[in-house]
This record gives structure tokens, sequence and C-alpha cells, in this order.
């Protein structure tokens, strides 16, 4: 498509950066019905019956007339009980991309590096671009932990890094760095350490204790993946209350509408709820893993809400394009330099039938053209 001179007028006052910059792409959102949607890591289930409720009430009155709470206060309370650390060691956002977009701004300035490992989650980079720093790229080993050159300066610049990002459990792999190997970085490096445990919750350890242990620690938190608040938008980050602080002069002065708020708060207090969830969601996983391998993939051991495979005999695009035809969405994912594979997120157990019952037909057509 021609772009005007009139527009190319306007890209032209766009800061370099941007608009050398393709932007994040989301995962694909279907708005029709008939998907078997197993693409974005969503819970598969309903959220605690207790949020409901409690958006109902945060819409009585004139709540929604006027401004939420900056803090988020109610929030900071319950979830400071349920964690076992203090209101002012937590910090709310709009999601924890939200929250990984303050830390970026607080901590790394313009030609500035930050260091991320590789592959991992996508939107580092993108944070990075908008930032105007470097994204420094740390392949993972084969075994998926990260090398001895992931605490050294930057190779570009010669400068150490401003600051460092790493998603326990990943994403894509949803394998699981141990916490005391992590406090280990955090000592050997110059700059904070990010602990994005987006998926934290159904993994078998997690690092909030370490926060407690060192001020280069800081870990964020997601409500979209285990307490299925996806829509909402709420996450929140971990820290000692002297990294809190600055961390608050950076975000939006109203981060956190009152209806999330609300909801979050109903959500994490409702620990019965989580366990249960968890529980159903690493049945699910195990048994999914277990047939993807009888059908040839290879299938990382997940700490996630999802699995990684591949499979050395078939075209992973050609499996997601597949599927796609099917109305059923999985995530075909290329990371440059390293390869692609598939990521699936665990559904239900019957969305878990529909998928593997695709992938059997898939896979004998194959088998029959050969």
């Amino acid at each position: 498509m021609a772009i005007s001179s009139s527009q190319q007028n306007s890209l032209s006052l766009v800061r370099q950066e941007i608009a050398a910059i393709a932007g994040y792409i989301p995962g694909e959102q279907p708005q029709d019905a008939g998907w078997t949607k197993l693409n974005t890591n969503e819970n598969p289930y309903s959220p605690s019956g207790n949020v409901s409720k409690a958006i109902a009430v945060a819409c009585e009155g004139r709540t929604l007339a006027k401004y939420p709470d900056p803090f988020a206060n109610q929030f900071r309370k319950q979830a400071a009980d349920v964690l076992g650390v203090r209101p002012d060691m937590i910090l709310c956002g709009n999601g924890s991309d939200d929250l990984l977009t303050i830390l970026v701004r607080c901590y790394v300035g313009v030609g500035d590096a930050m260091r991320v490992p590789t592959p991992s989650y996508i939107l580092y980079q993108t944070l990075a671009d908008i930032q105007g720093v470097l994204c420094d790229k740390v392949a993972f080993t084969d075994e998926w932990l990260l090398p001895e050159s992931f605490t050294a300066p930057n190779a570009s610049t010669g400068e150490p890094v401003r600051l460092v990002v790493v998603p326990n459990p990943n994403s894509p792999s949803g394998t699981l760095l141990a916490p005391e190997h992590l406090l280990d970085l955090a000592e050997q490096l110059p700059c904070p350490l990010v602990v994005d445990e987006a998926y934290g919750d159904f993994s078998e350890s997690n690092c909030l204790e370490l926060v407690e242990k060192s001020d280069r620690i800081i870990v964020t938190r997601s409500m979209s993946k285990s307490y299925a608040l996806a829509g909402i938008r709420f996450g929140f980050a971990v820290a000692q209350p002297a990294v809190i602080e600055q961390l608050a002069k950076v975000k939006d002065s109203y981060n956190c509408d009152a209806i999330a708020i609300a909801a979050a708060t109903a959500a994490i207090a409702d620990q019965d709820w989580l366990r249960k969830n968890q529980g159903s969601i690493r049945t699910t996983r195990a048994r999914l893993a277990t047939q993807l391998r009888q059908f040839g993939f290879s299938v990382v051991d997940s700490q996630a809400n999802f699995v990684w495979c591949t499979h050395s005999e078939s075209s992973h695009k050609e499996i997601y394009e597949s599927l796609r035809k099917r109305s059923i969405l999985i995530r075909f994912m290329v990371y440059s330099g390293w390869g692609d594979g598939l990521r699936i997120t665990v559904g239900t157990d019957a969305e878990i039938d529909v998928l593997l019952g695709a992938i059997e037909s898939i896979m004998q057509e194959k088998t029959s053209k050969e």
C-alpha cells in the first residue's frame, strides 16, 4: 500500500527508535466462537466465584465515578498476608507487562544495555527498543541453564548491563531455575535482577523469599495465568520497600482501575480455589506431555501451564497451520539464530482431547503420504 506525502511527513515526526521497530504482536485472539484456544496461556477455567461478587460491589454507588486508589492498597494488604511479605514490598500494575515497562524505564537509559536469556519472552526486546536501549540476549544452554557468560559485561559496549530479566519458569520452555542459583546470580551481577514469575504459581518453587535476602532481586507476578484474570489486567512486583519507592515514581498515576483492584483482591484471597486449579493444570499438563511424546514429539518437562515441543521429522509450521484449519490455535514460535517449535497451553481435559485427536489425525495423514 502506497504512503502519501502527508503520511510520510507524519511518520518523520515519530522517534526513529519507534519507526524502526515492528512492535510486539500478541497471540491471536479470535472473537468468534468455535475455537479451541491453546495459544496464549490463559487459564482454561473460570476465576473464583468471589471475583464476580467483588466486581458487583465495586460497581455500586459512586465507586466508578471516582479515581481508584493509586497504590491499590486493598490488594497490597491482602497479597501481603497471602505471600508472607509486607504491603510496602508490593507495587501493583496493569498486568505484569506494565511492571516490566516500569522496570526498564526506571533502570535503563538510552544507550545502556539490559540482558535477557533466549529463547524467552519476546516482549523484552520490544520494551528495550521503545526505551532506546540495547537488549543483550544470551542463549540458554542445551539443558536450559544460564551459561557463565550471562554475568559478563555487554559485548558491544564493554560496559556492565543495567538490568537483567530472567523469566522463571521460562517461556517458551516452561523450565525452572533453582532459587539458590538465581540468588547466586544476583550476587554476581552489577545491577538489579528481575525474576519474571508470570507462571510461578504452577512451579515447584519460587523466588519470593529471595527478596528478603537481596535488595537486587525483584519478583514480578501476574494474575492472568494462575488466577484466570487475563481479561482484567493486573500484576504486581515484590521487592524491598526502598526499591518499590523508586519504582512508584515511574508508574502512571492511576495504573490499576477500581474493578481490577477489587477482582484481583478477591482472587488472591481465595487460595482454596488456587490450589484446586493448580492441581487440575498439573494433572492435565502431565497427560498432554505423555501423549505428545507417544506421537514422536520431544517435550521439555514444564513447570508452567504450557508445554514446549518439537518434532524432528515434521514441520512445526505445517502442524500449526493444519491445526488452525481445524479451528485449534497453538503457538508456532520462531527464534532467530536458535530455531522454532510449538508452545501449547494446558487447556481443559476436553480441549486437550480435541487437540490430541487432531494431532493424531495429522500425523496419520503425514504417514500415509510418505
